[in-house]
């Protein structure tokens, strides 16, 4: 059966002009780290003249104040990184010490080099739309100077036959928001357990600790592990390293006066200080019906990638923290909606080149995986992975797939999962639903076509999908076209 895909005219591409104010230490830039020249740069600065300084920050206030919101409020802020630099730092004026924290900012534009990979979920908030139309949330992973990866969002409305409207962006981005951590208990014992931690002195140091306590009171907990008498005869530095696994959970909530596609997510854990890559969100409800998202992504500190996941009811506050177990070592894990069988389910691609079923009791570790597919049609040999979260249908779990065949080049295809078995596949699609045409092929990375979730609206799937790392847009098309094209295993 053939099904009718159609590309939509909508096609999304990064705004170099959407910036954000970032601190910038002269000698430890990013990429070139060497010895700072934040004293050289002050002693200069304190060395002009009032004149000077009044006139070179209004020009610099005029010149940039249109491209963020809050942006003297910034200088204040990177002039406070510093200013224990300044021995008399009370005889220096106001202006001076905007001044000071102007030279101490740069921009950056979070996806001046490539808008891609989406994932698609209705919004939190349907008031004042018809019926037969729906808001959406989308993720789009954004990169920019040096490869950093970060996450924007986007919103807009899907009409009855599935088309898509995309509302403009604000011109706004910021990452201005409350950053601080809470820790839970039952993941720092598992993360610790993974990292070959003594489970006697795991015990005895979290064992004092509520369910959720705070980084300070984890240190409180860790000073009485060292009185302890056998601490000096303990092998490995247990503080720093459980210090290390504190510091990988954190919440970020950002101001109410900003709106969603202004919020940018940047790196802030240590396993993901390069970026935060191809978020996967789901929707999901509790028993007693509250709505509320979740997202897997990948972190990568430059070298390693780790699993970790976000939650949030409204997109503007998240938790992070990093998922432990071997079923989540790799790239592409995808949340179920829902338990089956009273057990959390998501997609894992864990060995890197097959799509298999993890459980899990609690939904942060993941040790149980059994896989359901391995790479077998020509245009997915190199490896298999998924497009995102499940969708559940009356005639099983959807899960849309991609696979890298000849020339690297990625396909788009589905599979059909068991309702309440999903570790077993009832269908599968002999070709692929979409692959790069040729507008499509060149990019960042050429020849790819990539998704990271869909919804259904209307009986219609609405795919966004990324192409060639570098710009993204959306295909719909009929459900049950793609269910009936399904050949039964």
């Amino acid at each position: 059966m053939t099904i009718d895909v159609k590309r939509s005219e909508v096609i999304l591409k990064g705004d170099p002009q959407r910036v954000i104010s970032r601190i910038f230490i002269p000698g430890e830039e990013e990429l070139i780290r060497g010895t700072s020249r934040a004293k050289d740069v002050l002693d200069r600065c304190l060395s002009l003249s009032a004149t000077q300084v009044h006139e070179e920050l209004a020009d610099t206030v005029a010149r940039f104040t249109g491209r963020h919101r809050n942006l003297e409020e910034k200088f204040g802020l990177h002039y406070s990184a510093v200013q224990h630099l300044i021995d008399n730092e009370d005889a220096i004026d106001l202006e001076r010490k905007q001044l000071i924290g102007a030279y101490l900012t740069q921009e950056y534009a979070v996806e001046a080099a490539a808008y891609f990979n989406p994932s698609l979920v209705a919004h939190p908030d349907q008031e004042g739309l018809d019926p037969d139309h729906l808001r959406f949330v989308m993720s789009v992973r954004a990169v920019g100077e040096g490869h950093i990866s970060t996450m924007v969002f986007r919103t807009g409305v899907i009409d009855p036959d599935g088309n898509v409207l995309v509302d403009p962006a604000c011109p706004f981005a910021t990452t201005r928001a409350h950053r601080y951590t809470v820790l839970r208990n039952e993941l720092i014992q598992q993360s610790a357990i993974d990292a070959g931690i003594d489970s006697a002195d795991i015990q005895f140091v979290l064992g004092m600790l509520p369910d959720k306590f705070t980084p300070e009171d984890l240190n409180a907990s860790l000073n009485l592990l060292k009185m302890r008498p056998e601490w000096t005869d303990h092998p490995g530095n247990i503080v720093e390293r459980l210090q290390e696994i504190g510091r990988n959970s954190y919440e970020v909530d950002f101001e109410d006066d900003t709106v969603l596609s202004e919020r940018v997510l940047w790196p802030v854990a240590s396993d993901e200080r390069r970026g935060i890559e191809d978020a996967r969100f789901v929707r999901v409800a509790d028993d007693l019906g509250k709505t509320a998202y979740r997202a897997t992504y990948t972190g990568f500190d430059g070298t390693h990638v780790v699993s970790r996941m976000l939650e949030t009811d409204d997109f503007r506050c998240f938790s992070s923290l990093k998922l432990t177990g071997k079923a989540v070592q790799n790239k592409g894990v995808a949340f179920f909606p829902r338990l089956i069988g009273g057990r959390y389910c998501a997609l894992s691609r864990w060995d890197r080149e097959s799509n298999s079923i993890a459980y899990s009791d609690d939904g942060y570790h993941w040790d149980e995986i059994r896989s359901f597919q391995s790479p077998k049609q020509p245009w997915e040999l190199i490896q298999i992975g998924n497009c995102g979260s499940p969708i559940e249908t009356e005639a099983g779990w959807l899960v849309i797939t991609h696979g890298a065949g000849a020339m690297r080049q990625y396909s788009i295809s589905a599979v059909l999962l068991d309702l309440e078995d999903p570790s077993k596949m009832i269908g599968a699609l002999s070709s692929p639903l979409l692959t790069p045409n040729p507008d499509e092929r060149n990019g960042y990375v050429p020849n790819v076509v990539y998704s990271c979730g869909s919804l259904v609206h209307r009986g219609k799937l609405i795919m966004p999908y990324g192409f060639s790392d570098y710009r993204t847009s959306f295909v719909t098309m009929d459900l049950n076209e793609v269910l009936a094209a399904m050949e039964r295993i």
